[in-house]
């Protein structure tokens, strides 16, 4: 029943959420700000985590391929597709549920146990838009960003990593790169990728936004933000992966 109660209580949120706002001005300089805290601010652990990620992807393909009738360059198309279906999409929203929605469920959450939320509730102020709206917008814009990021230094890493370490000709790899590429990969990437963003950025906001208590509970809040944003970004890799790639 409490899962019931959590679900009733998120789509009244959002309902709130997406009501027409106050002043479009406002939410324009709020979503600026967004950008430059949930976007931004993400760009180098995103590139850092693709980088070692792709180099690793790449080493171990190679040393695994050990048979002499398996062609060298699928070590390149593995490595790629792995980004692009998977790592920078999927593997990507798992590391920002982590650094951006607990970001997001202590900032509101800490604004609701200090009142803010509530002063502005009394200003007339719809707090839900004016906190959440902005996040949400800033999450569905960027994040597509850093997954195309990610798909770009995740190969380039494998590159690297076989410049390094001659596990397979860079000829080979680059091959592998380019061969029986499906352009569709791409759209599958970006359309998980935006749907992942709404999960982290709307689920960590409701947690949040529904804090009571004291600075102990915006410290669960946060937590359940991102165990709650993780198991809903696995569930619905599940289904869109069911969705958009069976045939």
């Amino acid at each position: 029943m409490k899962l019931f109660l959590h679900i009733g209580r998120y789509c009244l949120l959002m309902l709130k959420v997406f009501a027409k706002p106050e002043k479009a001005s406002i939410y324009y300089r709020q979503i600026i700000k967004e950008i430059d805290k949930i976007g931004l601010n993400s760009i180098g652990i995103v590139l850092i985590i693709s980088v070692f990620m792709g180099a690793v992807i790449t080493l171990q393909t190679a040393y695994n391929f050990e048979s002499a009738f398996v062609p060298r360059y699928l070590i390149g198309l593995g490595a790629r597709d792995s980004m692009l279906l998977e790592f920078s999409s999927t593997m990507v929203s798992l590391i920002l549920a982590g650094k951006v929605g607990s970001n997001i469920a202590s900032e509101i959450g800490t604004m609701r146990v200090t009142e803010q939320i509530d002063a502005l509730e009394i200003m007339g102020i719809n707090s839900a838009g004016h906190l959440i709206l902005p996040k949400i917008i800033a999450a569905l814009f960027f994040f597509p960003i850093l997954c195309a990021m990610s798909m770009i230094t995740g190969i380039a890493g494998g590159y690297l990593s076989v410049l390094l370490t001659n596990a397979v000709t860079p000829g080979d790899y680059e091959y592998g790169i380019h061969i029986y590429f499906v352009p569709f990969y791409i759209i599958y990437a970006m359309v998980k990728i935006l749907i992942f963003a709404f999960i982290i950025a709307s689920v960590s906001a409701y947690f949040g936004y529904n804090v009571k208590g004291g600075a102990i509970n915006v410290g669960k809040a946060s937590t359940q933000a991102v165990v709650y944003s993780s198991v809903l970004i696995l569930l619905f890799n599940v289904i869109l992966t069911e969705l958009l790639l069976a045939k």
